[in-house]
């Protein structure tokens, strides 16, 4: 194997292990950025995955190829609903944010597993049309750049990266984002504008959750290809960690996430990269765990969170 299908193969499987991680921070952002902590990153992409796939299942026959696209969808939508029961708990109900979040991760797999069981009597269901491999139209002729990054690629990876600068763009240069932004970090200065503190913190619990379930989605479709108790494992609370490396802003939060899908990509096909494949394959199982840690360890006592985040706010009259 040449330099070029090495970087090839490093490259494709990042950016495909990247994708969920994308999403799901960058609907961190928006949640905290609202000023309410979504350490249910992982819940919500559980009941995406689990959405997506039973869709994709029932659909199928009818819809053929595009089933996994209209699955991530319906996974989008189911991560809106699971999210509204942390925004009717954390803004309405003004429960401990942690809590509440911990309380959605805890709930979310035995919830999966019990409607798998009761729907399909099994603890796992596996999907047949999944999102497959893409090649980029013309960018793949371009010599060495084309085949390593633009042959045997990700869609969804490219539409994450778009997502990431529509988000910053939304976040920083739109009314919506600015006061959402407000709400975050002073929500009495901006109700005193005004400013309806509730509803922007449930439109950012709300996209949290769509992006949530869209990450959750995209896993079960294009990396696991089914759902059980174990599809989700530990991918919320990394994308959690991308969102804190990331400084709380979608272009930082994207690039932590394509650094721990290198690192994924590298536990998955080390066995066949030269160099790598001597490593314990234990030992690189455990580096996306150990790089979450280590970037915790290191940047979460710098990195500043929204003034307002995790803190419930009660209405003045």
């Amino acid at each position: 194997m040449n330099l070029v299908d090495t970087l090839q193969i490093i490259v494709a499987n990042m950016l495909i292990y990247s994708t969920p991680l994308i999403f799901t921070s960058i609907g961190g952002v928006f949640s905290e950025r609202g000023g309410i902590v979504n350490v249910g990153l992982e819940g919500i992409m559980t009941m995406g995955a689990f959405g997506s796939v039973v869709f994709n299942l029932t659909t199928a026959s009818t819809f053929g190829s595009m089933t996994p696209w209209l699955s991530i969808l319906f996974g989008a939508f189911i991560g809106a609903i699971f999210a509204s029961l942390h925004a009717v708990a954390t803004v309405n109900l003004r429960a401990d944010h942690i809590i509440s979040g911990t309380v959605l991760n805890l709930m979310a797999p035995a919830l999966g597993v019990f409607l798998v069981q009761v729907i399909y009597n099994q603890g796992q269901i596996n999907i047949n049309q999944q999102i497959g491999y893409w090649n980029v139209p013309l960018l793949n002729k371009i010599p060495v750049i084309g085949q390593i990054f633009f042959s045997q690629t990700s869609l969804p990876a490219f539409l994450a990266i778009a997502v990431a600068f529509l988000a910053w763009y939304v976040l920083f240069k739109t009314r919506f984002g600015l006061r959402l932004r407000s709400v975050g970090e002073n929500p009495q200065a901006a109700d005193t504008l005004g400013i309806n503190v509730y509803a922007y913190r449930w439109a950012g619990v709300v996209i949290s959750g769509v992006l949530g379930g869209v990450g959750g989605a995209i896993y079960a479709q294009a990396i696991s290809g089914n759902f059980s108790v174990s599809t989700i494992v530990g991918q919320g609370f990394i994308s959690l960690a991308a969102m804190i490396f990331g400084k709380w802003n979608p272009i930082g939060a994207m690039l932590a996430s394509l650094l721990f899908g290198l690192s994924t990509s590298l536990a998955v096909v080390g066995g066949q990269i030269p160099g790598i494949k001597e490593i314990p394959s234990t030992f690189l199982q455990m580096l996306p765990y150990v790089i979450t840690i280590v970037v915790l360890a290191l940047f979460l006592g710098k990195a500043v969170a929204p003034k307002a985040d995790g803190t419930n706010y009660i209405k003045s009259k």
